[in-house]
């Protein structure tokens, strides 16, 4: 069986509107007879002659009759399709978004992401799940929606991605600890004992060769895989943890935090998704929520 020609839809629509060839030929700029030809065409596609004279001017047949209003309502239904969606309603919106962030995220800007939702679309849930990895595949299969991250040369060429905010480590501790009180050095810093941040179980990182640099090596006491584990562990002992300063400002209510005492490198944390998602107004929405949700929230000050 050949494919319709659907084009034809659109040309019978405005023939039994106008009912006149002359009338839909300045409706769709055509000459008359290749409207003559258009009309042919689909009296040979249906089987009916569609329009046939009448005095001076063209009546419809019964078919044609039958099918003026359910041509208009396909071609409405095509125009509808194939125009892109500007608006949305968000009070009708009924969804649930996947995010996979770093630890440490959900609990510092989850909740003020979560309430800017709630109140703009009621109807719309946010599930949050872990990122053991940078494997993109989950926002290529579409399993993911949204993704927090450091881009790296990893990343799935493409993958969209904008800059959220930027980053850098610092050190927190317990209220009370040595390191609460008097100038922070190198020296004081590297002969305390650490919580090391790595999803990959390494003992050292970006901040162990820096020390090097100085001479210095950190003892590292404990290796966990996220920043509010490392941030929890430093607020219930004499451990140090240094972690990202935004993404750990909640976390480290009632601590005491301080500067790094030497150059570590400011990084960029951005929001990455997959092309398929980014003309869809209510994928656009949540990724504006995301960005202003974190625009707005300030870490808390280094002590």
């Amino acid at each position: 069986m050949s494919t319709p020609d659907f084009n034809l839809l659109v040309t019978l629509d405005v023939l039994l509107q106008e009912g006149s060839v002359a009338g839909a030929a300045r409706r769709l700029r055509l000459s008359p007879s290749a409207m003559s030809r258009a009309l042919a065409r689909l009296r040979e596609t249906i089987g009916d002659p569609l329009l046939v004279r009448a005095g001076r001017g063209l009546v419809p047949t019964p078919r044609a009759l039958e099918l003026r209003e359910k041509v208009s309502q396909l071609v409405r239904d095509a125009e509808a399709a194939l125009r892109p969606t500007e608006h949305i309603d968000l009070q009708q919106l009924d969804r649930t978004f996947v995010l996979r962030t770093s630890e440490g995220f959900v609990e510092n800007f989850g909740p003020a992401l979560i309430a800017r939702v709630a109140a703009e679309a009621p109807g719309v849930r946010l599930r949050f799940v872990q990122k053991p990895d940078k494997d993109s595949g989950p926002l290529r299969d579409g399993t993911v929606d949204l993704e927090t991250g450091v881009v790296e040369g990893s990343m799935g060429p493409e993958l969209r991605a904008q800059a959220l905010f930027r980053d850098r480590h610092i050190g927190v501790v317990r209220a009370g600890h040595t390191l609460s009180l008097g100038e922070i050095t190198p020296e004081r810093y590297a002969a305390g004992q650490h919580v090391n941040v790595s999803r990959r179980g390494l003992d050292k990182g970006q901040l162990d060769e820096a020390l090097q640099g100085l001479g210095l090596e950190r003892q590292v006491r404990t290796i966990v895989d996220g920043f509010s584990t490392a941030v929890a562990l430093a607020r219930a002992s004499d451990l140090i943890a240094s972690v990202p300063e935004r993404h750990t400002g909640v976390l480290r209510a009632g601590m005491h935090s301080f500067a790094l005492p030497f150059a570590t490198p400011e990084f960029t944390v951005s929001l990455l998704w997959h092309p398929r998602q980014h003309a869809d107004p209510a994928h656009r929405w949540l990724r504006g929520c995301v960005r202003e949700v974190c625009a707005e929230l300030p870490p808390s000050p280094s002590q």
